[in-house]
């Protein structure tokens, strides 16, 4: 028997570091201007590959080994200090849910050690060598903001992000936690990482222009471009919330997943997860399809998910989806792959608090087999009280969640 939702879970903290900003007003100015974040790889040289294009995040601080976990400790800074910002923290022990990309230990350590090197001194050292980065994440983030509660990390591919934001609302909302640190973080733009997708033909090789790579929903779409970044936020109980006086940025109202297992790079062709996933999302929020206004999408831009999705809503939202605005962040930072879910609710939340939905760019050819309103170049007014926002990953692992405005 499933444990019963007794709290409202509210958002008190948000941090981003994206492509098109690495704080949450300047990732807020940059999506509602549609400005792309996707330009020509820089942190390798990919003259060998047919993807030569990525969004990057022009980070200038240090990086601690790995950028996911690098991306992971600022966002997580910066959502602990706006759910602070009226002075206190949220109250009681926290925990921490994470979702995170591919696990690598580091080459060079692992050559240094078939070489017969000794594990380097120092604590530091000791602390980075040969630690994956799930490892190495929940360490730094445990120690740096005392989250004493046993931590629960996602790999869930694409859907990790979101994973990670609902099992921490569903934690708190029965009562186990009192607050939660969650969301995602990911780097693949290496030479493993953008050889894996090109191999399986799932990346944009739009090389000649890449502000216009990612298409999603476009007659023209032909892959996905691969991004980076990392989007945390803060959960906690309503009441504590409220009880401490600090700002509530949304409520995360509902969290529904599935398993379609239909393949590894492909959606089921009639949406059968994406369409449970959201269908249970809405449902544990209380909520039917008609009090959904806008739809974060899983949008990547590449053939077949665009028209899979495109189905799935429609079968969600009945005679209602092509009134309800569907927005695609894709479009601008690309796919962040386990960060996506988190940093996509993070854009849903802002479009709630802003009474605006980004446009979807690049959409410029309109498909036959995607008609819905994706809100195509330009950001829209558009009062809204609940968002479902939605991942769907490779091996048919679907997430979505269902946002409440902060002011309801």
């Amino acid at each position: 028997m499933a444990d019963r939702l007794t709290h409202r879970v509210a958002v008190t903290g948000m941090g981003v570091v994206s492509p098109i900003g690495q704080s949450i007003d300047a990732f807020g100015a940059s999506l509602f201007a549609g400005r792309s974040g996707i330009g020509r790889i820089t942190l390798f040289d990919p003259a060998t590959l047919p993807t030569r294009i990525a969004a990057e995040v022009p980070w200038r601080g240090q990086v601690m080994r790995d950028r996911k976990v690098t991306f992971a400790c600022a966002a997580a800074a910066d959502a602990m200090a706006d759910a602070s910002r009226c002075g206190t923290a949220p109250a009681g022990a926290g925990g921490l849910s994470l979702g995170l990309g591919l696990e690598l230990f580091s080459m060079d350590d692992l050559a240094a050690r078939r070489a017969g090197a000794a594990v380097p001194d120092g604590a530091r050292e000791r602390l980075l060598h040969l630690q994956t980065p799930s490892d190495l994440a929940v360490s730094l983030l445990a120690h740096r903001h005392q989250l004493h509660e046993p931590p629960v990390t996602h790999v869930s591919a694409c859907a990790a992000g979101t994973d990670a934001i609902g099992g921490a609302f569903r934690l708190i909302a029965t009562g186990r936690r009192r607050w939660m640190m969650a969301g995602g973080a990911d780097s693949m733009i290496n030479p493993l990482g953008v050889a894996g997708f090109c191999s399986i033909g799932a990346t944009s090789t739009a090389n000649d222009d890449p502000p216009r790579a990612s298409r999603p929903f476009d007659r023209q779409r032909a892959g996905f471009v691969l991004g980076e970044g990392a989007g945390i936020l803060i959960l906690e109980r309503l009441e504590d919330a409220r009880a401490r006086g600090t700002a509530i940025h949304a409520e995360i109202a509902g969290y529904g997943a599935s398993f379609d297992a239909h393949g590894i790079s492909e959606p089921h062709p009639d949406g059968r997860g994406a369409l449970q996933a959201m269908s249970r999302a809405i449902a544990e929020a209380g909520v039917s399809p008609d009090d959904i206004d806008a739809i974060n999408a899983h949008g990547t831009g590449t053939p077949k998910n665009d028209v899979v999705e495109t189905l799935a809503i429609r079968a969600l939202l009945g005679a209602r989806a092509g009134q309800v605005p569907v927005s695609a962040t894709k479009s601008m930072i690309g796919h962040l792959i386990a960060a996506a879910g988190a940093v996509e609710a993070i854009a849903a939340i802002l479009g709630m608090a802003a009474s605006l939905v980004h446009p979807t760019i690049n959409l410029e050819h309109p498909d036959p087999a995607c008609d819905l309103d994706y809100v195509p170049g330009t950001a829209r007014e558009h009062r809204q009280r609940c968002v479902l926002s939605s991942s769907f990953a490779f091996g048919g692992q679907n997430a979505s969640i269902v946002l409440r405005r902060g002011d309801d």
